[in-house]
């Protein structure tokens, strides 16, 4: 069979008696263009069987429809999803993804991110916490931040400190002597930090016995379980015979710390509880089921793209209106009651909540 002819510029004018010139305006900035000659030009497209050149229209308009992510890692089970989620708006919103994962070099992540603007990224999704929003802010390009320190770019987070003070609360109502909260030392201006906050302050204003600890757990299995190992020793010996309600900052570090305490005691022990946060899977694939403060993981990956397309769509009109201030997302957690809370609750015939 002879190979169909590609449908050119020249085709279509000729087709809908409009200039190439319009022709053009209609792929590159269609909203010049009345809705009645949009669809004139529509509609010709169909009947002629055009079929786009990614490559031309790049050339010819500099706009790739990539858009650029840099995550911290892929250990976390949150990052993955949220990768994952991210990679799922391509039906919504037809832009294209170019992934680096960061190492906590910030001379490494600024190669990275020269290499995206390279390819002509039209817009940058950043949850790595390396590199300062006020130096991403200086970048040419629109950029959204997901939970990470944000005061001079765009973001979408949840809210962390709710998320602290419902992790608290679901402790304490099952009469938990001591409610312990295990994060990584983080800095006050990342939005986790709200999850200190949160767990605190529910603390404060019911009188409730509570000790923190703070670690640096790194990104990989290996110096989260260092870490981690070593706790429950040491709350044993601090809190002997109390009934300790423990929450993590992560699924990932709570399910390490529940492998742990099965190793120990051969099942989760009666005395402990146990609430994470993300509702990453492995909250739901764990040995036993982890509560967790779940993060809407779907949610904020669509809203960071959202919000990131409507900056890079606005930057095409021949007048665009850019924003004076960044735009700030916040998307309430939802609480999940599962195994590491419940099961003891079933355990002694009480009601569940």
């Amino acid at each position: 069979m002879k190979e169909k002819k590609n449908v050119t510029f020249s085709d279509i004018a000729n087709y809908t008696h409009f200039s190439k010139t319009t022709i053009s305006r209609y792929f590159n900035s269609p909203d010049s263009l009345t809705l009645e000659n949009q669809k004139i030009i529509s509609d010709a497209l169909v009947e002629l069987g055009y079929k786009e050149n990614k490559v031309a229209k790049i050339l010819a308009n500099g706009k790739t429809e990539f858009i650029g992510i840099i995550i911290p890692d892929l250990y976390h089970h949150f990052y993955s999803e949220m990768l994952n989620q991210i990679l799922s708006t391509y039906d919504t919103f037809h832009y294209k993804f170019l992934v680096f994962v960061g190492n906590k070099n910030e001379e490494t992540e600024r190669r990275y991110i020269q290499e995206l603007l390279a390819y002509k990224i039209e817009g940058m999704i950043i949850l790595s916490h390396t590199i300062s929003s006020k130096e991403l802010a200086g970048l040419s390009i629109p950029i959204v931040a997901i939970e990470r320190e944000d005061e001079h770019i765009c973001s979408v987070n949840t809210d962390n400190y709710m998320g602290g003070y419902q992790a608290a609360a679901l402790l304490a109502r099952h009469k938990c002597d001591v409610l312990v909260h295990i994060n990584s030392d983080t800095s006050e201006k990342t939005p986790a930090y709200g999850r200190i906050q949160g767990f605190s302050a529910f603390c404060r204003e019911n009188r409730q016995k509570r000790h923190i600890i703070l670690k640096k757990f790194g990104h990989s299995y290996e110096t989260a379980l260092e870490q981690l190992q070593t706790i429950p020793d040491e709350l044993d010996r601090l809190f002997p015979k109390q009934k300790k309600g423990i929450f993590i900052s992560n699924d990932t570090h709570a399910n390490v710390f529940l492998n742990l305490l099965i190793r120990k005691y051969g099942a989760l022990p009666d005395d402990y509880l146990l609430v994470g946060f993300d509702d990453s899977p492995i909250s739901r694939e764990a040995v036993l089921s982890i509560s967790t403060v779940g993060q809407q993981i779907d949610k904020l990956a669509y809203e960071a793209v959202d919000l990131l397309v409507g900056q890079m769509n606005e930057r095409k009109k021949r007048r665009p209106v850019l924003l004076k201030e960044p735009v700030h997302k916040i998307i309430p957690p939802i609480l999940y009651r599962r195994e590491t809370t419940e099961i003891h609750a079933a355990r002694s015939g009480a009601a569940r909540e």
